[in-house]
């Protein structure tokens, strides 16, 4: 495994707003201008066929607001708050059941946050229960659970084994005692090993650790330590992700002095550090966040040019349509997006008149189609073949984009990308900064407002 390099001055030169391409376009232009009846016929229409299915649940419960987060969270110290959302859930549940083709089969499930531990153990198997006798799951599903190690006990790690989770995502951001105060999260490093020791034991077959760069006080010597000590807990991925300091749509943010911010230059070091350690330590760097153990399943769907990008990021099911539930919570099918109301209140009112909670989404014409898919293999092969484009796009994909392959010059030049007549292929450094090239794919860049998006790096 080669050690990634990183030119921090190029990498200065890119560093813009861009969208993460989760979906494309992405939700910034979703609108709720669409009648529900239309999405529930796009929903009906899309079960005329026996696709796999993909299930996604909000939990957007937690205790104490982390300052630097962006999520769609309800911060709450009454712990009743649960049951009442969980019996909200059911009701949805039992709206979309109806709709949806029996024959489908569920091969992944996920629930994020918010925080889905808040739930009480006895809630997490009531909410596994529910799902279980709704949903008809396949034999290998993929079950993954966002985990808040700070008010964990060993039974909410046995309560997730026994609804049938197999993979666990935690937050740690930093181990640093300064900064973890500075963002109004106090999680030491005992605690963090203590429940990836819980999850190994009770048979999470892959663990992966949230870190975030660019958080107040951080500098490269403290980062550094917190690097090795959790290398040291072996985690299968990390998700190392660039703090997106945007007051402006999450107030809380305005906590965080700008003066105890790391410079952008520190930012780019601590990036380098990152990606530097952890590619010797023999991860494979996928793209933008994301690392993983060689053998790991996202490193061998690269491999294999199956990786998918949906709104969990990199997946390697990503050709099952995503059904959502909760407040916020987005779902997507071929060709449409839907989302649910972003306010509890008012996700709860939907509900008590008996209708899905549709707040707004965005349906796909077929340039769109065309784009997305350009840019999903872009980011997730890291390459494009013209030939097989075309074939999978069924046009002559050199005359369609030969305006954005021209435009991709001086990404060649500056050694992001290498360009045959074949086709392009990513760089090592060009998976720094994968989005740059992807925004060249994207017919909406021109006329985005930047400000609604993080930078790149």
């Amino acid at each position: 495994m080669s050690v990634l390099k990183v030119d921090l001055e190029l990498v200065k030169k890119y560093n813009v707003p861009g969208p993460r391409y989760t979906s494309y376009p992405p939700a910034t232009h979703f609108t709720n201008e669409i009648s529900p009846e239309v999405f529930l016929e796009n929903i009906r229409a899309n079960n005329r066929t026996g696709g796999d299915l993909s299930l996604y649940f909000h939990l957007p419960f937690c205790h104490s607001l982390c300052w630097f987060c962006g999520c769609t969270t309800v911060i709450t110290a009454d712990q009743k708050k649960s049951g009442e959302y969980i019996n909200y859930l059911e009701r949805e549940m039992d709206l979309v059941k109806p709709l949806l083709n029996p024959k489908r089969k569920v091969v992944q499930v996920h629930f994020g946050g918010g925080t889905p531990t808040f739930l009480l153990p006895e809630e997490i198997r009531r909410l596994g229960d529910m799902i279980h006798s709704r949903f008809a799951f396949a034999a290998d599903v993929e079950a993954g659970v966002e985990v808040d190690p700070r008010r964990m006990t060993r039974d909410h790690i046995a309560a997730l084994r026994d609804i049938g989770f197999n993979r666990g995502s935690m937050g740690v951001q930093d181990d640093d005692p300064v900064v973890q105060k500075a963002v109004h999260r106090i999680q030491p490093f005992e605690m963090t090993k203590r429940v990836v020791e819980w999850m190994r034991e009770a048979g999470f077959h892959s663990i992966n650790i949230d870190l975030i760069y660019g958080l107040p006080h951080q500098s490269p010597k403290s980062f550094a330590e917190t690097l090795e000590e959790i290398l040291s807990l072996k985690p299968d991925r990390f998700a190392v992700f660039n703090y997106a300091h945007v007051p402006w749509m999450k107030p809380a943010q305005k906590i965080l002095k700008a003066e105890s911010l790391p410079s952008p230059e520190t930012k780019l070091e601590l990036l380098k550090l990152t990606i530097e350690r952890l590619t010797a330590e023999g991860y494979v760097y996928i793209g933008m966040d994301h690392f993983a153990r060689v053998g790991d399943e996202l490193a061998v769907a690269q491999s294999q040019k199956t990786l998918q990008r949906n709104f969990q990021g990199y997946s390697t099911r990503g050709g099952a349509d995503i059904y959502a539930f909760g407040m916020s919570s987005i779902s997507q099918a071929d060709g449409f997006y839907w989302q649910n109301h972003k306010e509890l209140p008012d996700y709860y009112a939907s509900l008590d008149a008996d209708r899905l909670p549709l707040y707004r989404g965005y349906l796909m014409t077929g340039e769109d189609r065309i784009r997305r898919t350009t840019i999903m293999r872009l980011m997730c092969d890291l390459g494009l073949d013209y030939a097989a484009m075309s074939k999978l796009l069924s046009l002559d994909f050199r005359e369609h984009f030969a305006n954005e392959i021209d435009s991709l010059d001086d990404m060649a030049a500056d050694g992001l990308l290498v360009k045959t007549r074949e086709g392009l292929s990513v760089t090592d450094l060009g998976r720094l900064l994968i989005r740059n090239i992807a925004m060249r794919f994207d017919a909406y860049a021109a006329t985005r407002q930047e400000n609604r998006f993080s930078r790149t790096i």
